[in-house]
């Protein structure tokens, strides 16, 4: 029997959330289907860019955000 895998199961397999039978068979899958490896490829460049872009807000930003908050909820505070 051949096993068919979508793009779906590649995008599980990188993210590491397929069992350990399913990882050999997209393995193998690899090896044998140039167009899926070129996907898997490319989706682990796109996903070690989005790690590496990861970034936090500053210090300012989130100061703005409180302070927001703290005033929209001042402000329904005292008209309820």
């Amino acid at each position: 029997m051949i096993q068919t895998f979508t793009q779906n199961d590649v995008i599980r397999y990188v993210y590491e959330e397929t069992s350990e039978e399913e990882n050999l068979l997209i393995q193998d899958a690899l090896v044998h289907d140039t167009e899926m490896l070129e996907f898997y490829l490319d989706l682990v460049d796109l996903k070690i860019g989005l790690d590496t872009s990861y970034r936090e807000p500053s210090s300012r930003t989130v100061d703005n955000i409180l302070a927001y908050s703290r005033n929209f909820a001042s402000k329904h505070q005292t008209s309820a």
